[in-house]
């Protein structure tokens, strides 16, 4: 199992926690990556808003592709995985800022592709927002913009959203024959997207048999294309510890809705704008991408089995949330990966 984590680049994962001691900044980043390095974390994921829907609209935000720049030049073994979102991206130009920080890197830039659901966010930064559907006919014509400049030189493409002439991009990735490319979706469209034209799928928080019925899923699609097999992620909120009593205790205390309802109206617009499969409960309001679902909480020893259960069905990576982040990543470290 790999082990990867979600940079907080929201100040925190927690819509009813107002300061969790990690602030969305530059010097925490830096701090916490370097650390997460050190301790065996195999990937960070960089997630691209440029509002923050966590901890509501006016509070700060990283930018994700100048922080994944300044990680890669510091860093020495961690896969850099920047989100990206087709709608705020010229495909040629991504393409090459992409392949400048895969260079910076060495070879450690991959791409998490995420169809556009926020549909004020683009209002406000002068973005035109397609419906669903439009959205992921946009993406899948965007991936082979970016695939076409990656992989030849002289690339041309004319289609219903971008036009390409004659593209020259040096220097190439070094990641060869291209960066891998991540995508997350619920919607039969996007299922068929990604197994069609992506390596590995991602997933919101679930329990381990209902993802391993995801992942049966997508490796029949992925089969019938005739296609190479994916790499499969999962996220999920860590809490580790050394009772069951303890654990409780902390799920009430980040659950409390009534601490601050700051993001709710913007997680409404998530829920309206996405095409989920399962219902929404104010638990999964509370932490980001269903990651109680996962069930990542409990002793040392209950996580471990949990994880052993996600690695029975197909699971490859682990994308981990927690908070206080610093804190609990060395916890985890030390009491599940190295326990």
């Amino acid at each position: 199992m790999r082990y990867g984590f979600w940079l907080p680049v929201f100040g925190g994962w927690l819509r009813n926690v107002d300061d969790e001691g990690m602030e969305a900044s530059w010097d925490y980043v830096r701090r916490l990556t370097l650390r997460a390095e050190e301790l065996g974390y195999a990937l960070t994921l960089i997630a691209e808003l440029n509002l923050n829907d966590i901890k509501g609209v006016e509070a700060p935000s990283l930018d994700a592709w100048s922080t994944a720049a300044a990680l890669a030049a510091i860093t020495r073994k961690l896969e850099l995985m920047v989100a990206v979102r087709p709608t705020f991206h010229n495909p040629a130009l991504l393409a090459k800022q992409a392949a400048n920080i895969d260079r910076i890197s060495n070879g450690r830039l991959t791409l998490n592709v995420v169809s556009s659901w926020w549909k004020d966010e683009a209002t406000k930064y002068g973005i035109a927002f397609d419906e669903h559907d439009d959205r992921y006919a946009r993406t899948s014509e965007w991936l082979d913009v970016v695939d076409g400049c990656w992989r030849e030189q002289g690339f041309s493409h004319e289609g219903r959203f971008y036009q390409v002439k004659e593209n020259i991009l040096s220097p190439k990735p070094v990641a060869q024959p291209r960066p891998r490319l991540y995508a997350g979706g619920e919607s039969e469209t996007a299922k068929n997207l990604i197994a069609q034209k992506c390596d590995a799928y991602l997933m919101h928080g679930d329990d381990p048999e209902t993802v391993g019925k995801k992942i049966a899923d997508m490796r029949r699609r992925r089969e019938a294309l005739g296609l190479p097999p994916m790499v499969f992620g999962v996220a999920g909120y860590a809490i580790v510890r050394d009772s069951e009593a303890e654990t409780k205790r902390e799920i009430e205390r980040i659950t409390d809705v009534q601490q601050s309802a700051r993001g709710y109206a913007n997680y409404q617009q998530w829920i309206s704008g996405s095409k989920l499969e399962q219902k929404i409960s104010l638990e999964d309001y509370s932490v980001s991408n269903r990651g109680l679902r996962s069930g990542l909480a409990g002793t040392p020893e209950q996580v471990r089995q949990r994880i052993a259960d996600f690695e029975a069905v197909g699971v490859d990576l682990v994308l981990l949330q927690s908070s206080p982040q610093m804190e609990e990543m060395e916890r985890f470290a030390q009491q599940v990966m190295n326990g």
